[in-house]
Formats: structure tokens, sequence, C-alpha cells
């Protein structure tokens, strides 16, 4: 699972204005469920190869079978045969040739053949049908995992960096010092605990434990920060929405159900993934990281 989903759209009639419309359909489609959308454009199998070997990252190549002086199978046995990638491919044509084209590796593509009465809107519906398809294998359970932790350590660091540089900030010295000792208190409070954990000599008591100066605690010391710069405070939604999602997946066992569906089994809670929890989740992720990155313009203006 990843917030960036890129498409290439290889068609030699791309600006004229039914599949400018189109485009901008399928970016709105993409924005709803709250991914970064990035669509190139090429206009025949040249600019296309050109664009490609510059970023081979795209989730979705929609290609037209007519393309100028060149052909839309030459953009599929690139793309199979010299980079031997199964990127998903949606061909197609209102030519009645599609079915016939012979391609080297006919693998995960799908072909649409336009109709004459409703020819764009039927392309439309077909293409967002694919992309829900690539999204919907995206949100495999493990696969979201994975993207929780690693956007989620992304903002982390980001915050970590925003905190630490106005601690030390001396314009901010007074205003701070409340902060820093309510860090230090915290600090002493966990260590105290720490020890007296560690004094009993239980296990269960440590293997629970938290690293002493955790997410939480970065999180409030930027609530601080914020009020401080008279900017909204955003931390206790940023702790509700992602650090304790975060935490939540962190610390969680992989179970499969008698109906063979997979779930996170957290402090004997049973958390299913489904569209709609993948869609908040990408949704609160872009929110804050959008948040930090304000955050971040105004400390670079005022450097």
């Amino acid at each position: 699972m990843k917030l960036d989903y890129k498409i290439i759209w290889v068609e030699d009639k791309i600006d004229t204005k039914p599949f400018l419309a189109l485009k901008e359909s399928v970016k709105k489609h993409l924005e709803d469920e709250f991914f970064n959308v990035t669509i190139e454009t090429a206009e025949d199998f040249d600019e296309f190869k050109k664009k490609y070997e510059n970023n081979e990252t795209f989730d979705l190549i929609i290609t037209d079978l007519n393309l100028n002086e060149s052909h839309g199978s030459e953009v599929i046995d690139f793309v199979r045969d010299e980079k031997h990638i199964l990127t998903e491919v949606f061909f197609y044509s209102a030519n009645s040739e599609l079915t016939k084209t012979q391609l080297i590796n006919s693998s995960r593509i799908t072909f649409h053949q336009m109709d004459e009465g409703n020819a764009y809107r039927e392309l439309g519906i077909s293409i967002i049908e694919l992309i829900d398809l690539t999204i919907s294998m995206f949100q495999h359970i493990v696969t979201m995992r994975g993207m929780i932790m690693q956007e989620t350590s992304s903002l982390d660091l980001k915050m970590e960096n925003i905190v630490k540089h106005q601690l030390k900030n001396p314009v901010l010295a007074e205003s701070i010092a409340p902060v820093l000792d309510n860090i230090f208190n915290s600090i002493l409070t966990n260590a105290k605990e720490k020890f007296d954990k560690a004094s009993r000599r239980k296990t269960n008591d440590i293997l629970k434990d938290n690293i002493l100066f955790n997410s939480s605690q970065k999180i409030i010391a930027l609530g601080e920060v914020l009020k401080i710069m008279k900017e909204e405070d955003f931390s206790k939604a940023y702790t509700e929405e992602i650090i304790l999602i975060r935490n939540k997946f962190a610390h969680s066992e992989l179970m499969k159900g008698d109906d063979g569906k997979e779930y996170f089994k957290v402090k004997n809670e049973e958390v299913y993934f489904d569209k709609d929890l993948c869609k908040g989740i990408r949704k609160n992720i872009n929110k804050h990281a959008l948040n930090i990155s304000n955050i971040e313009e105004i400390l670079n203006k005022n450097n």
C-alpha cells in the first residue's frame, strides 16, 4: 500500500476536450480515494519510451491502439519484453483490430473496445474499474501495515526535527522554558517508573514498555510549540489519527477467521481491513503530512 498513484496515458488526441475531461475524471477519482496522483501523457511510442525510461514506477499504463505513426502494441511489448515489468495495462481502441493485435505477453492487460454510442463515458467507467481493482491489490492487510509503518515513521522524523529546532531557538527561549520543564518532568517520571519496574524484575512489565521519549511525548511538545507559534494545534488529532493507529498495528497479531478473512488482533479487539478503513488511513496520513509541511515552510521562511 502506498499514497502515490502514477499513471502514464499514451494517446495522440490526449489534448482534445473528451480526453481532457476523462483525465480529470480519473484524477478526481483517485484524489477522492486520498492518493497523491500523477498522470503523465505521451502522444506516441517514442515519447512514451522516453518518459518511461525516466520514471519506471508507474502503477498503470493506459494506451490507445493507434498512435500517430506508432502502435499501442509497441508500448506493451516494450514494457513486457524489454523491461520485464508486469505493470497493469489498459489497452483500448475504437478500431475492431484491438482483439486481433498480437502481443508478446498479454497478462495483466485489460482490453476495451470503444463503441460509437457512449464511447468516452464507457471508456472512463472501464478505466476507473481497473483502477479500483489495482487499489484493492494495494489494500492487502500486510501491505497496508507496511505502509502505515513507513509513512508514520517519516512523519515522526519531520515532527522531531521541528520540535528540536524550536526547542533550541534562542528567540523563543522564554516561552520554551515551561515546555522544557514539562519534558524534563515527564522524562523523570518515566525514568522513575522504569527504574521501579526494573527493580521489581517482572519480565512482562519490561516487555510492554516503550522508549523514554516516545512519539506521544514528541507530539505533546509539538502541540506546545504550535501554540507558541500561534499556529493551529493539530497535536491531539495527530495522536488519535496517526500515533494510535500506528501503535495499534505495530503491536498486533495477524489472525485468520473461520471464514478465511484476515484481521489484526489488538488487545482482544478484532480489526478488519476494508476499503473504508484504508481510505480513512490514507486521508489522515495525507492531512497530517500537509500540516507538518506547512509548519516546515513557516520555519524555513523565518530562517
